[in-house]
């Protein structure tokens, strides 16, 4: 169920916009608020999904009313409902972060289109949030090795500013978690990451996924959808396996990155959009660049820094760590009491080739600590984690 709240402090079009609302959708619970200061407090006391609110009002008019819930809850979509006489109003309203806007007398299509992608775009905020309160835990770099302690402080350097960064290294290194941490402490965390795996997604909806779609754009359109690059909006757009994106998406992303504006599929309309983009891949591009299959005008706007993640291999001494942190992480997950590892088992490890990187490590830990006796030994490393 969504709540919408509705905030029109003439009568006759509040009654309109709660009846179309209503009839629209049965999963829409749509309130009603009479002036800027009922709304306001309305919204305090309340969750909405969306705010309709008019701009000329008595008593709070409708920036302040945006102002207000900005401070305190950023998360709400706010549609701008605006007189003729309002239009500049309206659009300064979206520099200050309202979703859209819609005139007087409301065209019905354009409302109803304007509230589904506010709605999918709310949508999309509150999964990155729960997500976001993950992260910390989820992608904690482990390691004190000068390769480790290069990246960091890269990370540091880079974070805070706009720089778009391209991560490159094998599968299981933790591309992933360096694209993180750059989000987290940037000035964008409190806005989305969201994460595309370019190589995920088949090559004919990458770009509806990547730019979004109206309806009837493609067979399985039936509605208008926003894409990842309007949800990020603000925020980052974590771009993974780039190198296996097709030429025409790295077309369009290139114009993302050369203009700040992306079209969704089976539109020619511009929507602004105010991104950092962060890829990676696994992938020698220059190489594919050589073989057409990657534009190079792209790499050169993806590379502005460019992040090396080692090889496990290469990095030998964080492993003890590794292990430790592991064996606590895992613990947790089976509600149990960490299990030791003896001083000859990590050695043993430390010996071993790891192909498959962190990510092979983390499953011959797990591995061992089901199998393994109390204290995981010598013995039960060569029994259970054979290469």
């Amino acid at each position: 169920m969504s709540r919408i709240l509705v905030i029109e402090d003439e009568s006759a079009i509040r009654r309109v916009l709660v009846k179309i609302l209503s009839e629209e959708n049965e999963n829409y619970k749509v309130e009603e608020a009479e002036d800027g200061l009922m709304g306001l407090e309305t919204i305090k006391k309340d969750d909405f999904d969306l705010v309709l609110c008019d701009i000329k009002m008595p008593k709070m008019d409708g920036v302040e009313v945006l102002e207000a819930v900005r401070k305190i809850k950023p998360e709400i979509p706010f549609i701008m409902i605006s007189g003729h006489g309002d239009l500049d109003t309206a659009v300064n309203t979206m520099r200050i972060g309202a979703f859209d806007y819609i005139s007087k007398p409301p065209d019905l299509n354009r409302l109803l289109t304007t509230v589904r992608n506010a709605l999918d775009r709310k949508e999309l905020v509150v999964e990155n949030k729960i997500l976001k309160k993950k992260v910390s835990k989820n992608y904690e770099m482990i390691g004190e090795s000068k390769e480790i302690s290069v990246i960091k402080e890269m990370i540091e350097k880079v974070a805070p500013t706009d720089a778009r960064v391209l991560i490159t290294g094998s599968n299981g290194t933790g591309k992933e978690l360096v694209a993180h941490w750059i989000h987290e402490k940037s000035e964008r965390n409190a806005h989305p990451l969201i994460e595309v795996n370019c190589a995920a997604i088949p090559s004919e909806l990458i770009e509806s996924e990547l730019f979004g779609h109206v309806k009837g754009a493609f067979t399985s359109a039936v509605k208008d959808r926003a894409g990842k690059f309007e949800a990020a909006n603000n925020g980052t757009i974590f771009l993974d396996e780039i190198g296996d994106m097709s030429l025409s998406a790295q077309a369009k992303v290139l114009r993302a990155l050369q203009e700040n504006k992306i079209s969704r599929v089976g539109s020619d309309k511009d929507i602004k959009v105010d991104v950092r983009v962060v890829a990676a891949t696994n992938k020698n591009l220059k190489k594919e660049i050589e073989d057409g299959r990657f534009r190079e005008d792209l790499y050169h706007r993806l590379a502005v820094i460019l992040i090396k993640v080692p090889a496990l291999n290469e990095r030998r001494d964080d492993i003890p760590l590794l292990i430790k942190h592991f064996s606590e992480k895992i613990a947790s997950e089976h509600g149990s009491a960490p299990k030791a590892f003896s001083s000859k088992a990590v050695s043993l490890l430390k010996g071993y080739d790891w192909t498959g990187n962190i990510r092979e490590l983390r499953n011959v830990v797990e591995r061992l600590i089901i199998l393994g006796g109390n204290e995981v030994t010598e013995e039960d490393v060569k029994l259970f984690a054979s290469k």
